[in-house]
């Protein structure tokens, strides 16, 4: 799977074929460029000189964690309140997957249980359980019955609303345009 969301080769690399990475990069994108937060699994990931554990994540000690995440560069504006929140990830997923987080949607059922799950993970309101369910649609080829339903408008074809639509840099300038747009939209 070709990931082009950091718009870095190795970070994009590793949300490639680490689901911890790509749940922990939607996650972090929240208040930071999009590019910076899903380059931000793989600063952690160098930072800790290992490919990314949810046990070891969720094990942690959480001072250690945030300063892990603090050190220049930080790997977000809120360094603290998101290195509480991976952990809190991590830790759910090791609670309720084995640690495993591509078993959040391994064996769902249909679109709708699939975004129950996603709505489930700490840190995932109802907008990002979306846009990751339709990054898992789109880029991921998670498929399951009616997950474009239950993505919602996220999940529609041509589009270029969120993350799940970023392929290329091009893309990425196309999902700015439109956000922008909608501010403006909003502001009238």
């Amino acid at each position: 799977m070709r990931i082009r969301l950091a718009q870095d080769p190795e970070a994009d690399e590793l949300l490639g074929r680490s689901p911890l990475a790509l749940l922990i990069g939607m996650l972090l994108d929240q208040q930071v460029p999009l590019e910076r937060a899903f380059a931000g699994p793989r600063t952690i990931a160098d930072r800790l000189g290992r490919d990314l554990d949810a046990r070891e994540i969720a094990s942690y000690d959480p001072d250690q964690f945030a300063a892990l995440l603090a050190a220049t560069p930080a790997v977000h504006r809120y360094p603290k309140a998101m290195a509480a929140r991976v952990q809190a990830l991590a830790a759910y997923l090791v609670e309720q997957y084995d640690g495993s987080a591509e078993k959040v949607w391994e064996d769902v059922r249909d679109g709708a249980g699939l975004l129950r799950r996603l709505l489930a993970l700490p840190g995932f309101g109802r907008q990002k359980a979306q846009i990751f369910l339709a990054l898992l649609g789109k880029q991921c080829g998670v498929r399951p019955d009616g997950w474009r339903e239950a993505a919602g408008p996220y999940g529609e074809e041509g589009v270029h609303r969120s993350v799940a639509d970023v392929v290329d840099a091009e893309s990425l300038q196309l999902v700015r345009a439109t956000k922008q747009e909608a501010k403006r939209a909003a502001k009238k």
